[in-house]
C-alpha cells in the first residue's frame, strides 16, 4: 500500500485525455468530455485550459471544440517496443509456466547481447535461478539469442557481428561471429527450424539446455521466448515435443497482445 494519497487533479486530467482520445477525430466540446466522464463541466473546462496552456490541447475559436495537439504523442515517445512487450507478456508467460512447469524468459537484443525484460524464474519450482530480469545472454550461444539473431534483418545481423567480431561477447562469441560458414549455418538452421536451441552451448552455464522461438510485432521480430531447462533432467526430442508447441502459442498470444495496443 502506497502511503502517498493519489493527487485527484492528475487523475482527472489524465481521465479528460482519455475521453478525448475517444472521441471521433479527437475532437469535442468540454459538454461531451464531461458527459463521457461524469465530471462536473466546469471541471472539465478547467482542466481542458490547462492542457490547452501546456500545449497538449488546442481550442478552435469558431466553435469551442477541443482537439488533441501532437506534443501529446511525445507521451509515448520513451515508450519502446521493448517495454512494451513486456508490459503485455507476464499473463501470458504465466500460463505458460502453469503448461510446461519449466522456468521462461522474455529477452529483447541490447546490442550484442538479448537482455531479459521478463522471467518466470521466480516462480517456477523447477528454477535454478530467481534474480533474472535485466541478465543480458550471449547473442550466439543462447538459444533466446539465436532465435532473435537468425530472424532479424541483415543489416542488424552484421552490426551485431562486428561487435562480437571486436570481443565485446567475449572469445567463445568472437570465434564464431569471426567463422562466417558457422553464422550462416546457424541461420540456416534456426530458420528452417522456427526456433532456437542451446544444449549446453554456453560454456559458462553448461548444464542448461534452451528452447526459444521469435516473438513477432508489426511484421518484424522484436524479441524471444525461451523455456530453460537441466540437460540431465530432459532429453532434447523430449524437450522440442513438449515445449515448442506451448512456446509457439505464448509467442503468438504475446503478438497480438502488442498488436492489439498499437
Amino acid at each position: 500500500m502506497t502511503v502517498y494519497t493519489n493527487v485527484r487533479g492528475l487523475a482527472r486530467g489524465l481521465q479528460v485525455l482519455r475521453a478525448l482520445n475517444a472521441m471521433e477525430g479527437g475532437r469535442a466540446t468540454s459538454q461531451q468530455i464531461a458527459d463521457a466522464t461524469g465530471l462536473h463541466r466546469t471541471t472539465v473546462r478547467r482542466l481542458l485550459e490547462t492542457l490547452v496552456e501546456e500545449g497538449y490541447v488546442w481550442r478552435s475559436s469558431s466553435d469551442e471544440s477541443f482537439r488533441l495537439m501532437l506534443a501529446v504523442r511525445g507521451l509515448s515517445d520513451g515508450f519502446t517496443d521493448a517495454e512494451r512487450i513486456a508490459t503485455v507478456a507476464p499473463p501470458i508467460m504465466g500460463r505458460l509456466l502453469q503448461r510446461v512447469t519449466w522456468p521462461s524468459d522474455l529477452a529483447t537484443p541490447d546490442g550484442d547481447a538479448m537482455i531479459i525484460r521478463e522471467t518466470t524464474h521466480r516462480f517456477s519450482p523447477l528454477s535454478f535461478h530467481r534474480a533474472m530480469v535485466g541478465r543480458r545472454l550471449p547473442m550466439l550461444l543462447t538459444a533466446a539469442g539465436r532465435a532473435y539473431f537468425a530472424m532479424c534483418g541483415e543489416a542488424e545481423q552484421e552490426q551485431v557481428l562486428e561487435l562480437l567480431r571486436s570481443g565485446t561477447g567475449g572469445e567463445q562469441q568472437q570465434a564464431m561471429a569471426k567463422n562466417d560458414a558457422l553464422v550462416r549455418a546457424l541461420i540456416k538452421r534456426v530458420r528452417e527450424d522456427g526456433y532456437g536451441s542451446n544444449y549446453g552451448d554456453w560454456t559458462a552455464q553448461a548444464k542448461i539446455g534452451a528452447l526459444a522461438v521469435p516473438v513477432r510485432a508489426g511484421g518484424s521480430v522484436r524479441g524471444s521466448l525461451n523455456v530453460i531447462f537441466l540437460n540431465r533432467a530432459i532429453s532434447h526430442k523430449e524437450a522440442e515435443l513438449k515445449f515448442l508447441p506451448e512456446l509457439k502459442q505464448a509467442a503468438e498470444q504475446i503478438s497480438a497482445a502488442m498488436q492489439e495496443g498499437n
